[in-house]
């Protein structure tokens, strides 16, 4: 590691990493297809070595994460894993992992398993540091992909947890960690209670936060006080999938993963800057996943990160994208806005707005189209019937007019 880039990789001309990723594409989608079930049975009939493009990756399924604790609810107690794993219990699965849902979660025995070092020293965690670790070492991952993480730079933990606060300044006050690793909001009760009670927390100058929003004013408050404080973006599922530098322009996305920004509810890819769902394939074999629905909105940034990391860089998370919203009794989901749209090649980009009140639900289908052809509204009209059952008032707008957050569905009804 040099003083200023975890690796090598980090600086790789984008052309060539660009290269290197669509090479190893192929042989981990055939292992995905070999060593996991559900894989096998998702890409079926596919040709994996012909998967060497983005071009030819997005004409994949996407997997979104409802679907997978669909199929490990289904597998249960045959494969608590729902098939998507190709580790087996032993030296090789050291831990497994519970997250909300329940999603059970294996971890892998490699070093650094979550890939999250890269992270803590952009944020710059180095070893020798001792790291104050916060996250929650209950059932769910986030202490551990922290702690390794930690460890994986050469530094020394201290598992704090979560809770006991007046320990946890004590501990702080005796031990001077000059690093935290947990949530934004615990770090800042810390802060506060160690005011309240004369005690000094000060060795803490750097921290890496996750778990919850972290918006820039909090980030400024931390650094009014002397603290540094970064976010990265990982899940228990993929590891790390981008992470903040000191530039603070975005996140860098991770060198394990190939990330594309979809349409929610398809898996289209949207053209750059367009806010989209985020969807991961990571390159770890033990947990294989191709084309992954995160859930999450992001939008890719243009450019590269001043701090020299040459990989390319999304805005973060803008919210979230299962935008399911329920109608007159009836669910209607992003899914099926997709399917309205691919009947018509004149649309460029629809939006479904649900005002009114309670009871009495208002649906209109907002359309930007590139062409107004007699009779489109209508003939839309009658698609949104044919899709979700329900009537809905249809206007044409001009390209470009809709907002670019990610959204689908607009949830815009009076809850009073």
């Amino acid at each position: 590691m040099s003083k200023q880039f975890y690796d090598s990789l980090e600086t790789r001309a984008p052309a060539e990493r660009e290269a290197q990723l669509m090479a190893a594409l192929p042989a981990q989608v055939a292992h995905a297809q070999q060593a996991t079930a559900a894989f096998r049975e998702i890409l079926a009939g596919v040709d994996a070595r012909g998967i060497g493009s983005r071009e030819a990756l997005a004409r994949l399924p996407v997997t979104r994460k409802h679907e997978l604790q669909e199929r490990q609810k289904a597998q249960r107690p045959v494969d608590p894993f729902g098939g998507f794993s190709a580790l087996v219990r032993g030296p090789a699965m050291p831990h497994i992992f519970a997250s909300p849902g329940p999603i059970y979660e294996p971890e892998g025995g490699t070093r650094d398993y979550w890939r999250c070092g890269r992270a803590l020293f952009a944020a710059g965690f180095r070893a020798g540091d001792l790291v104050h670790n916060c996250f929650s070492y209950h059932m769910t991952p986030g202490a551990f992909i922290f702690e390794s993480a930690a460890h994986a730079i050469g530094c020394t933990v201290f598992p704090a947890g979560v809770g006991q606060t007046e320990q946890q300044l004590e501990a702080i006050t005796a031990l001077r960690p000059v690093a935290y690793t947990g949530t934004p909001s615990f770090l800042r009760i810390l802060v506060e209670k160690a005011v309240e009670a004369g005690a000094d927390i000060t060795s803490i100058r750097k921290g890496m936060v996750g778990g919850e929003a972290f918006p820039p004013s909090l980030r400024d408050w931390f650094l009014e006080r002397g603290m540094e404080v970064y976010q990265s973006y990982a899940t228990a599922d993929l590891g790390l999938i981008a992470y903040e530098t000191s530039a603070r322009q975005g996140m860098v996305v991770d060198e394990g993963v190939i990330v594309e920004i979809v349409r929610p509810g398809t898996g289209d890819v949207v053209a750059p800057g367009e806010v989209g769902e985020v969807v991961v394939t990571t390159l770890n074999p033990g947990y294989p996943l191709i084309r992954f629905g995160t859930g999450d909105l992001s939008a890719l940034l243009p450019g590269e990160d001043p701090t020299g990391r040459t990989n390319m860089r999304i805005k973060g998370w803008l919210g979230r994208a299962d935008q399911t919203t329920k109608i007159r009794g009836m669910f209607v989901h992003p899914g099926q806005v997709a399917d309205i749209t691919r009947r018509f090649p004149e649309i460029v980009k629809a939006r479904l707005v649900v005002s009114g009140e309670m009871a009495n639900d208002v649906m209109t289908l907002k359309v930007e189209a590139r062409a107004t052809p007699q009779g489109l509204d209508a003939r839309i009209g009658e698609a949104v019937r044919d899709v979700t059952k329900l009537r809905a008032d249809i206007q044409l707008v001009q390209p470009g007019s809709l907002p670019n957050d990610g959204k689908v569905i607009e949830d815009a009804r009076s809850y009073k």
